[in-house]
This record gives C-alpha cells, structure tokens and sequence, in this order.
C-alpha cells in the first residue's frame, strides 16, 4: 500500500499488483530452468543426425543430398504442426502441451535407434518433428503471460540459450559416440538426455497462472490466424526467422562433407567438435537479450546477423582454425538474432491485438520451413559448387534478414509498435 494527502487526510492507495514472476523469485527460477532443459530436447533431438549424415550415406547408400531429408522431414514436421499446437494450446494451455510434447518425443528418440531402413528412418524422424511442436508453440508465449514485463527479454534469452546449449550436446555426443560405437548407439545416447531432461520439465515448470483460454473452434482460429499473418512487422519477423534459420541449416548440414574432404580430412568425431562453438551460442542468447531490453530490439538484431555474415566470409579460408572461428560466429550472431527476434514475436502480437501462441507459431513456422528448404539447399549446394556455393546461399539469406531488420528498426516509432 502507498499513501498520500487528501484534504488534510490520510489516503491510503491500493499498490499494483505484480504480474509474473520477478528475477530472483523461486517461480522465476523455476521457469527458467524448465524452459532451459525443454530448450535442450528440442534442440538435441532436432539436429542429433546433422553430424553422422557421412555416416547415414555409407549406412543406406543416397547421396548427401538425400541424407539432409533426415533433418529437412524432421523441421518440415515440426512446422507444419505448429500451426495446430499453436491454436490447440490457445485454447488447452501452455503447460500440458509442453510436457506432453516432450514426453512423446523421447518416446519417438528410442524407436529411431531400432529404424531398420532409410525409410523407416525419414517416416520416424517425420514423426519426431511432429511430436516436438509442442514446446517452440507455446514457449514465447507461457514466458509473456507468466514472467513479469522487465524479465522476458531476459528469459527469452536464456531460454534460446538452452536450444544452443541441446545443439551442441547433441551434435557433439553424436559425432563422439558415432565414431566410436556406430550412429545407432549415438542416437541411443542422445534419448536417454532428452528422457532424463523432459523428467526435469515434469517435476519443475509452473502450472500457467495467467493464461486465458482462447475461443474454440475452426472459424475462431482461423481468424486468429489471419490477423497474425496480416500485422507486416511480424511478417518482417518471420521472414528474418526463415532466412536466418536457413543460412545456419545450410552451414552446418554440410559442414561435415567439408572437413571430411582435402585438406581436413577429419572423422566424424574430430568434424564434430566444431559444436563446441554451440555454448557461446548460450551465452551470447542470454546476453544479447538482456542488451535488447535496454539498447533496443532492432539494433541488437541486427547486430547479430552482421556478426553471423562476417563468421559465414571467414568460413571460406582453408585454414582449420579460421573455419572454426567463422562457424563461432556464425554461432554467436545467429542465436543472438533468433532470441531478439522469437521474444519480439509475442511482445509485437500483444501490442497488436493478435494472439501470442499463434504468432509465435507462425514465426517458428517460418523459422524451421527456412531451415527445411535452405538446409536442404545446401547440400545441392555443396554437390554442384562445393564450399563457395553453400556460403554464397548462406550470405544471400543473411542479408535478405539483415534488410528485414533495418525495416523493423526504421519503423518502430510507430504509434502501433510503441508497448513493444
């Protein structure tokens, strides 16, 4: 309570209460965790195969294009069910989604090390991509409605970093036990840390306590729909979720092929520490967002995507540690970039009137249809012009994002973006 003077009287005026949990705060601490652990399924399950593609080419026999269908099905299911988790958790909530999302992903994780074909392969990793929809759909928006306004830049970043954090792990643990006991047995361990990491999202992520069911119904959500596809400054930020999404997935799903050839000549495990790079992923997700709270959204997106340019240019050197340190920044720029951009998502939606999960549906739509199409582009790349081909699409998508973001930053003193 606060009081001030009225007519020589003491009025005592109600405080305002706060709404979501604050930094420090048990709840707080809670989420953040959870959604940190959620981050690393997602992450680590998504991308698991990228590192072992030469080895899925010896195993079934198609050629390195065709081994990118192994994660391209697998971001193409995802996406295309985030168009039904999105509404689904507008109406359902946020949390069930989420723990049941990653419940049967781990579940999926066992029955792709028993695949008995390349087919079979594609149609579990298909199924995977589907299961995992649940977390990206609702994740952005679980942290608007339940962290308090000055932290969800914050924890939007910490939240990216956790997916930066499964990426690496993932790919690493994958390439490492590959080499040593075969990719069945890589996959194996990559679903014993998803299992293990989604019992942690059971027991510590908070119930939603300010999540107001949507209408349900096919027409409700159809209009839903249209106005987040209709607001042109979130369809700027889906267009910088595709093209940057894309850019990495191209990189990195040939990176293998590259280090394996002259003058790397590097194995599978040896090829997969370049994931190592992964944790200044986190750490430069935590940052920037915090930076993007006080600096603003659009400068420090930017920033990131110029910074991920200048890693793609120094990619092309044949020397191992500037290839290295190109893919470190590629890294570091890239999940700036997408956690300015995935916590802009739902702070634009709320300040539009357009419900958060479905734009945040739509931007993750974007963001994994990028990494499908250009990651499968990359490796036609790679096979019609080697590296420069692959860094040339790369850059090409970093600037049609870079374009994007210099809109968004040219625009924001627009009346509608001002609670942004």
């Amino acid at each position: 309570m606060s009081g001030r003077t009225l007519g020589g009287m003491s009025v005592v005026a109600p405080v305002a209460p706060v709404v979501g949990h604050l930094p420090g705060s048990r709840g707080y601490h809670r989420v953040v965790v959870a959604l940190f652990a959620a981050g690393m399924v997602t992450f680590t399950l998504l991308y698991s195969p990228q590192v072992i593609l030469p080895d899925l080419v010896r195993e079934f026999g198609v050629s390195p294009g065709a081994s990118t269908l192994a994660l391209s099905l697998t971001t193409i299911g995802l996406g295309l069910a985030l168009l039904v988790a999105g509404p689904l958790s507008d109406s359902l909530g946020r949390t069930v989604l989420v723990r049941w999302s990653l419940a049967i992903s781990s579940v999926v994780a066992v029955f792709t090390v028993l695949a008995p074909s390349w087919h079979a392969l594609l149609a579990l990793r298909l199924a995977q991509g589907i299961a995992l929809a649940g977390l990206p759909a609702v994740a952005t928006a679980y942290l608007r409605e339940e962290v308090h306004g000055s932290a969800q830049a914050r924890a939007a970043g910490l939240y990216i970093g956790g997916t930066a954090l499964g990426g690496m792990t993932g790919r690493l643990l994958t390439g490492l036990v590959a080499e040593a006991a075969g990719w069945r047995w890589a996959l194996a361990t990559t679903a014993v840390m998803a299992s293990l990491c989604t019992i942690a999202v059971f027991v510590l992520l908070p119930a939603s306590q300010h999540f107001r069911p949507a209408a349900r119904g096919v027409a409700p959500a159809v209009r839903r729909l249209s106005r987040a596809l209709a607001d042109p400054r979130l369809a700027l930020l889906y267009l910088i979720g595709a093209s940057a999404a894309g850019a990495v997935a191209a990189t990195f799903n040939v990176i293998g092929f590259r280090l394996a050839d002259a003058p790397f000549h590097l194995g599978v495990g040896a090829a997969s520490l370049v994931f190592l790079s992964y944790p200044l992923g986190t750490i430069s997700a935590t940052a920037f967002g915090r930076m993007a709270g006080h600096t603003g959204r659009g400068r420090v997106l930017a920033m990131g995507i110029v910074v991920s340019g200048a890693g793609v240019l120094l990619s092309l050197a044949d020397r191992l540690w500037l290839v290295g340190g190109g893919l470190t920044l590629l890294v570091v720029g890239y999940f700036a970039a997408h956690a300015v951009a995935s916590g802009w998502v739902p702070a634009r939606a709320h300040a539009a009137g357009v419900a958060t999960a479905q734009a945040a549906s739509l931007y993750l739509l974007s963001f994994y249809a990028g990494s499908s199409v250009f990651g499968s582009l990359g490796g036609t790349a790679w096979s019609h012009g080697g590296w420069p081909a692959v860094s040339g699409l790369s850059l090409l998508l970093l600037i049609v994002a870079a374009g994007s973001a210099v809109v968004l930053e040219r625009t924001k003193r627009d009346v509608s973006s001002r609670t942004e």
